[in-house]
C-alpha cells in the first residue's frame, strides 16, 4: 500500500513568522545606544540631527516601528484620549466623532470611545479611562456630570468639554456653539419671515444647549413684539421626540412657527404636519439646528441655524493637547458664532421685509 506524504513531506516547509525587528536590532545596525533609538522616537527628547537621521533610516531599512506599549511606559504617556458622547440618536455626533478621531489621529493620538448613552454613571466612565491610563478626556456632549469633573481635576486629568457648556461652579474647559446667540438668530429669522406666535421645541429641559437657545430664542421675541405661545421638551434631541412633541403642539394650536432644538427633531416635526394633513411653509414654519447632510435632502430642505463643527472640534483638540503639556493652565470657555441656513421651511419674506 502506497503511504499518504505528510503535509510538511515532499520538500515543502510550513511558513515561519517574519522576525520581529526590535530597538536592539537597530541600535547593533546603526552603532548606537539603545537609549539613543529611544530618545530618537521619543517627541520632544534631546538627540542631534545627525543621529536622528541615521537612526530613522536604519529603522526604515529594517522595516522597525517603535513599540507605543513600551515607550508608554518609559514616557508614563499613553498616548490615549478619552472621547465621550451620549448623542448617538442624533446623526450630527457621528460626524463630530469622525472629525475627532482623525484630528486626533493627525496629532499622533489615538482616541478611547466610551458610550453614555445607557446611562453609564460617572465614576464607571473615569475608571475605564483610567484602566487604560489616557493623557486626557473630550466631552463631547452638551452635559457634564459634575462628580466626573471633579474626579478629572482631583486626578489632575486634564479635561474638555465640547458641544456644551460647564454648569454651575464647575471649571472645566469648554469649546462650543454659542447657542444663546443661536437661538436669537433663529427667532430675528423667524420674526423677519412675519411669524408673531411662536413655539419652541427642546431636547431636554436641563442640557445647557436647551436652555442657551431658548433663553436667546425667548429674549428677542420679546423684544420683537412676537410671543412664544408654547414650549414642549423631550427625554432626547432625537426624531421621535420631535414628532411627538410637534403633535402636542398641533393639538394644543394656535402656533404659527416652531423653533427646534436640531434638524433631527425639526424633521420630527415636519412629518407630523405631514400626517396631520399641515402644509409647510403654507400653513406651518419651522426651524431646525446644527445644518446636518439630511436638513438640504428634498424631502425637508429645513431652513436651520449652522454650528462651525470643524472649528469647534479643532479647537478642542488643540486645547486637550495644551493642557496635557500644560496642565497648570487656566480654564479657557471659548464659543464660536452661529449662522443662519434659509431653505424652504418658512414662508416667503414679504415685500420690503430685508430691511
Amino acid at each position: 500500500m502506497s503511504r499518504r506524504k505528510s503535509g510538511h513531506g515532499g520538500g515543502e516547509r510550513p511558513q515561519l513568522a517574519p522576525a520581529v525587528v526590535t530597538a536592539n536590532d537597530v541600535a547593533r545596525r546603526a552603532g548606537v545606544s539603545l537609549s539613543t533609538v529611544s530618545r530618537t522616537f521619543t517627541e520632544g527628547a534631546s538627540v542631534s540631527s545627525a543621529t536622528r537621521k541615521l537612526v530613522s533610516e536604519t529603522a526604515k531599512s529594517l522595516g522597525y516601528r517603535p513599540n507605543i506599549l513600551a515607550r508608554s511606559l518609559m514616557t508614563n504617556r499613553t498616548e490615549l484620549i478619552g472621547l465621550i458622547t451620549s448623542e448617538f440618536e442624533n446623526p450630527i455626533y457621528l460626524e463630530i466623532l469622525s472629525q475627532f478621531i482623525t484630528s486626533l489621529q493627525r496629532q499622533g493620538l489615538r482616541p478611547l470611545v466610551v458610550n453614555l448613552t445607557e446611562g453609564l454613571p460617572a465614576n464607571g466612565a473615569l475608571g475605564i479611562l483610567m484602566q487604560y491610563k489616557v493623557d486626557g478626556v473630550i466631552v463631547a456632549s452638551s452635559g457634564l456630570h459634575a462628580e466626573f469633573a471633579k474626579a478629572c481635576a482631583a486626578m489632575g486629568l486634564p479635561l474638555v468639554q465640547a458641544f456644551g457648556r460647564p454648569v454651575g461652579e464647575i471649571a472645566a474647559n469648554s469649546v462650543g456653539a454659542d447657542n444663546y446667540a443661536g437661538g436669537r438668530i433663529a427667532a430675528e429669522l423667524m420674526c423677519r419671515h412675519g411669524y408673531r406666535k411662536l413655539a419652541y421645541l427642546g431636547g431636554p429641559e436641563n442640557a445647557t444647549s436647551t436652555i442657551d437657545r431658548l433663553k436667546g430664542f425667548r429674549e428677542h421675541l420679546e423684544l420683537a413684539g412676537a410671543s412664544l405661545v408654547d414650549m414642549r421638551f423631550s427625554h432626547a434631541f432625537s426624531y421621535h421626540g420631535g414628532l411627538e412633541a410637534m403633535r402636542d403642539i398641533l393639538g394644543a394650536g394656535h402656533v404659527e412657527a416652531v423653533f427646534c432644538g436640531n434638524d433631527v427633531m425639526a424633521m420630527g416635526a415636519l412629518d407630523a404636519c405631514r400626517e396631520a394633513g399641515i402644509d409647510v411653509p403654507g400653513q406651518m414654519g419651522i426651524v431646525g439646528f446644527d445644518d446636518i447632510p439630511m436638513a438640504a435632502w428634498g424631502g425637508y430642505n429645513l431652513t436651520t441655524i449652522r454650528q462651525p463643527i470643524g472649528d469647534i472640534v479643532a479647537t478642542a483638540v488643540e486645547l486637550i493637547v495644551s493642557l496635557i503639556s500644560g496642565p497648570k493652565r487656566a480654564s479657557v470657555a471659548q464659543l464660536f458664532s452661529c449662522m443662519p441656513v434659509e431653505r424652504g421651511t418658512l414662508r416667503p419674506l414679504a415685500p420690503h421685509s430685508h430691511s
